[in-house]
């Protein structure tokens, strides 16, 4: 079993924070010129090739159909989750996209009490409320300006809350690199049949584009980005445990703030800016409360 690297965990971690908003970066880049279904299948494509190579066969379970169900509904979330960030991108800054959808760990928060029956204290209910009111003062001024696609980070935030609850399940039985190799293939799957069923309206809304030069190595590269970050994630809590590194993911919205400016010119507002400190002022303090909660029931006797 690996030990416990704390400093390699976090370092990264760190490398995810920082290759997560780079890769929103190109699909927010590519948004008004390739279709959302042809990025995915290259975001998921990538993902199956790249990783599919690493499995080791030998240690992959018998698929059971439970099993298989709980995969296919974990990679429609993932495709949800993706495809209302990447549309999302389209219209709102980088920053704010991923501030509103760091509502997802409150939502976590109250599905593990309501679906799970886990115990969640009055303070990290707190916590969760003033969340969501920082979330709301992001949402606010791109609401007046774009309307409802403002609220498609939120669905990003359901829909990946799901997937981690989802992935509970799941990761109980497989492998975190043969679960996403296999996720990656499903994914296609789906997406092709998508594509069948709705080839697109009268005006080619969806219908496949040729990438020039430039637009293919963009694409390519949200593949490989994408793959790599997940990877990055996965590696961090190998060696440190999840309560060490889970704070080091606030950094994903500075990282977009700066990355957002440098490429788009694009900052918060007033508003946008006091919302996101308190989003990320609420999360953290979640996190050190569930620190102080596995403390506590570790010092318990039995």
């Amino acid at each position: 079993m690996t030990g416990d690297r704390p400093l390699l965990g976090i370092m990264l971690m760190i490398g995810f924070c920082i290759l997560a908003p780079i890769g929103d970066t190109i699909a927010k880049l590519l948004g008004g010129i390739i279709p959302l279904w042809q990025l995915m299948i290259v975001r998921f494509g990538a993902q199956a090739v790249l990783l599919t190579p690493l499995v080791d066969r030998a240690a992959l379970p018998p698929m059971t159909a439970r099993l298989l169900w709980l995969m296919a509904v974990r990679t429609a979330l993932h495709i949800i989750g993706i495809g209302a960030m990447f549309t999302a991108l389209r219209f709102l800054p980088l920053a704010d996209c991923i501030a509103i959808a760091f509502v997802m760990p409150f939502i976590m928060l109250l599905l593990g009490k309501v679906v799970l029956g886990e115990e969640v204290g009055a303070r990290r209910l707190a916590a969760c409320t003033v969340g969501f009111i920082g979330t709301l003062l992001v949402i606010q001024p791109s609401f007046a300006e774009v309307g409802a696609p403002a609220l498609l980070p939120l669905v990003v935030a359901v829909a990946f809350a799901f997937f981690m609850l989802t992935t509970r399940q799941v990761a109980k039985h497989i492998d975190p690199i043969a679960l996403q190799a296999i996720s990656g293939a499903m994914a296609i799957v789906i997406l092709g049949v998508l594509f069948v069923v709705f080839p697109g309206d009268a005006d080619g809304a969806v219908a496949a584009v040729m990438p020039e030069a430039r637009e293919a190595i963009l694409m390519l590269a949200i593949g490989l980005i994408g793959t790599a970050a997940h990877l990055l994630m996965v590696w961090s809590l190998r060696f440190a445990p999840s309560a060490t590194v889970a704070p080091m993911q606030y950094l994903e919205i500075p990282v977009a703030t700066v990355v957002g400016y440098i490429v788009f010119r694009d900052l918060p507002n007033g508003l946008a800016a006091l919302g996101i400190i308190i989003t990320m002022a609420a999360g953290l303090y979640v996190i050190y409360r569930e620190q102080v909660n596995a403390k506590t029931v570790k010092a318990s006797p039995a």
